[in-house]
């Protein structure tokens, strides 16, 4: 993206004015812009800036280990107005001990469940262990035990909020368990809180992107030294943000799966905005500035996109306030804070680094142009050509192609994974088939109803609930007093907790119990937070576009540029959440049928939707500058593409192995999170980027740039790249990348 020429159209590229630092608009080329000052600054004082950013990633981490974090278990932060959230205050408040975490030991003989076990040790030995409260053992009356009798189960309550006891008292639950199987017993164990200490931290995973994003960065530049700072600029930013979110989490709740989500979009963004700013830089030493000129121009031209992008982000992750659900606002803030931590280190340390590291960098970047000898764009403007000559053929198949492939999300089924997504061998899996088989899939989510009235009139309950239809009639548990005049009752359906039979029995039972009635129970929950996204969705999805939109015509004085990026990227996210759909929900390939997490269209819908306004700024500036300098809108689609595809394509290449990598997560939902943004990121940078935009520009003609007056006047002027009429036309980012 490079900034227009005021030396008119007879003036060439290598004519323009080639010294001077840019400047803000409004100001002249001896009063550099902030931007520009920003980027002295971080060169005169490199090693104050290096270490500051030291500084502050250790004090950081360490203040976060000595205090520690308070991290919400996901299903701890509440959804207020629901009838979940009142069953869990009605809970907290008369039953307590029903609130914490509980465990399960699951005992299978075929032969009959007690032929050898030996369950006096077995309690005995868990009672022992710290944080047990309390230790039930099996009993045919409660339905403990399964109907052939060959299935017993042992219920362990935990201290603490659920999944809240420690690591080690869980790991110790299993091998305490474990230790009780023989040939004959099969002994398994499922809760919450086991899921989360079999499941790894998926740090091969990260790892596996990482070394993947280094490679491309590798090719790209052909230096390894080159290569890794946006590598290393991206782990300083993310390393700084995880130990402010654990702080933070002590001030607010911020459930326990955001780690995991900020370490995603931190690298991914972090090696994106540092690879704009170093792309910028390489492209200037190859123009011939020194690195000191290099650097500053690079801040003032690609550092402002860096802005915009970051800005973008943050205003689609502000637009899921509008859902209105609590659970999500700390989320919501935890990545907001790992854009803003990002963008800060593109702008402040990678500079620094550039400095530092600046001869050895300028001595590979002279050497390896020397030995390619090839001009940049080329390939890039032969596909342009193409694609204008057939613009309806290329528009209408993308478009096909792209709403074939976003159908599948129109059925999407939202909810939470559990044991049934576990992988195969796993003790918790191993336990929820068995207690499907043997007992009944309803079993492993139970229902729970709360009714107010005399014991005469929650006996009547049970009693309407036994005939429910979808409601297994033996598996209905006698009233249990919670206080004066209430009672809790636990009934199972027929289907399992993540089936949308269920589902509708929630909603059907609230229906015909009346307002004296709880409908409760994780299966319930989800029912709550589905329901709670989608009555707002559309509300976040018009805020969000909303604002993108005024954005995109401040910055390019065009209605037609911004309709056309709304459409485009809500159809290409479309596009992703349908490719999850199928593979998550659907069982297409790898993926295990089941849910799609509640949580993760939304907040995949913000990322990406700010994350694609970088591609539109950086792909449309440029055919906007050749436009403005040349009034032939055909060019401008060549020029634009050529000088912007190479990066984009690169910067996207990155982006989808450190979100894809993320797919080998056992975690359910970091896996459809990172999946579905790197198949968001790939087709908005090939197929929307490369061949859609080119060719509904080539249709527009003049008319892309077109802003009525009445509209001139009452929108602002945005200047991503600095003051149009002072930088000189130098080459665009994209003119680092090799040919092609």
């Amino acid at each position: 993206m490079s900034h227009v020429s005021t030396s008119g159209p007879g003036r060439s590229r290598a004519d323009a004015p080639r010294s001077g630092p840019p400047s803000e608009p409004g100001g002249t080329p001896s009063q550099p812009s902030r931007m520009a000052r920003l980027a002295g600054f971080a060169q005169r004082h490199h090693w104050a800036a290096l270490l500051a950013w030291a500084v502050v990633l250790v004090g950081v981490s360490v203040a976060a280990q000595a205090i520690g974090d308070d991290y919400a278990n996901g299903s701890d932060v509440g959804l207020p107005g629901t009838q979940s959230q009142e069953l869990a205050d009605l809970l907290d408040q008369h039953a307590p001990g029903l609130t914490g975490d509980r465990a399960t030991v699951v005992l299978h003989d075929e032969r009959g469940w007690n032929a050898e076990v030996d369950l006096e040790a077995l309690t005995g030995e868990l009672s022992a262990l710290d944080h047990v409260d309390s230790v039930t053992g099996p009993d045919a009356r409660d339905g403990s035990v399964s109907p052939d009798g060959t299935l017993a189960l042992v219920d362990v309550g935990l201290a603490g909020t659920p999944a809240g006891a420690p690591g080690e008292t869980y790991a110790d639950i299993v091998e305490i368990a474990e230790a009780h199987a023989t040939n004959d017993v099969q002994v398994e164990v499922a809760g919450r809180g086991i899921r989360q200490i079999q499941q790894s931290d998926g740090m091969g995973a990260e790892a596996a992107g990482l070394l993947a994003a280094l490679v491309i960065l590798i090719f790209m530049f052909g230096s390894f030294l080159a290569a890794s700072l946006p590598l290393i600029t991206a782990l300083f930013a993310v390393g700084t943000t995880v130990g402010l979110v654990a702080l933070l989490s002590r001030l607010i709740a911020i459930p326990d799966y955001t780690t995991a989500l900020l370490v995603l979009l931190g690298l991914g963004v972090g090696i994106d905005y540092a690879l704009l700013v170093f792309s910028r830089y390489r492209s200037e030493l190859l123009r011939g500035a020194d690195r000191v000129t290099a650097t500053t121009i690079a801040l003032d031209t690609a550092g402002r996109s860096v802005l915009f992008a970051a800005a973008s982000v943050i205003i689609a992750l502000a637009g899921l306030f509008t859902l209105g659900i609590a659970a999500f606002q700390g989320t919501v803030t935890a990545v907001a804070l790992t854009v803003l931590v990002t963008m800060v280190a593109s702008l402040t340390l990678l500079p620094s680094l550039l400095t530092l590291f600046g001869p050895r960098i300028e001595k590979r970047v002279r050497a390896r142009a020397a030995r390619t000898g090839r001009q940049p764009g080329q390939r890039w403007r032969r596909w342009a050509g193409l694609v204008q000559r057939a613009p309806w053929p290329a528009l209408v198949a993308s478009v096909i192609g792209l709403g074939v492939l976003a159908a599948p999300a129109l059925d999407m089924h939202l909810g939470f994974n559990d044991a049934r997504n576990d992988a195969e061998g796993t003790t918790t899996r191993a336990a929820y088939d068995l207690i499907s088989e043997k007992i009944g899939p309803g079993a492993n989510g139970p229902l729970v109803v709360v009714t107010e009235g005399t014991r005469e009139q929650a006996q009547a309950t049970q009693a309407q609930l036994r005939q429910t239809s979808g409601i297994v009639p033996d598996r209905v548990s006698p009233p249990i007093p919670l206080a004066d005049d209430t009672y809790l009752i636990q009934a199972d359906p027929t289907t399992g907790p993540q089936t949308e039979a269920t589902a509708d029995l929630v909603t059907d039972l609230r229906a015909d119990l009346g307002e004296a009635h709880i409908v409760g129970g994780a299966t319930a929950a989800n029912v709550d937070y589905a329901e709670a996204i989608s009555n707002r969705f559309w509300l976040f999805v018009s805020v969000v576009v909303g604002l993108s939109g005024l954005l995109l015509m401040s910055v390019f004085r065009s209605v037609a540029i911004a309709v056309k990026a709304a459409v485009l990227n809500v159809l290409s996210i479309g596009a992703a959440l349908g490719a999850m759909t199928l593979v998550y929900q659907d069982g297409w390939l790898w993926g295990d049928p089941g849910p799609i997490e509640a949580f993760v269209p939304v907040f995949i819908f913000a990322i990406v939707f700010g994350l694609s306004m970088d591609y539109e700024v950086f792909l449309l500036s440029r055919m906007r500058e050749e436009w403005i300098k040349t009034g032939d809108a055909q060019r401008a689609v060549r020029e634009g593409l050529a000088h912007t595809g190479g990066v984009i394509t690169a910067a996207a290449a990155v982006m989808v192995v450190v979100f894809g990598s993320f797919a080998l997560f056992p975690d359910r939902m970091l896996a459809q999170t990172g999946f579905t943004m790197a198949v968001a990121v790939l087709l908005d940078a090939v197929v929307i980027r490369c061949l859609v935009v080119p060719a509904v520009m080539r249709i527009l003609g003049a008319k892309a740039w077109w802003l009525p007056r009445m509209l001139e006047s009452r929108i602002p002027h945005l200047h991503v790249e600095g003051r149009r009429d002072t930088i000189s036309p130098v080459a665009d980012v994209a003119d680092s990348v090799p040919a092609g």
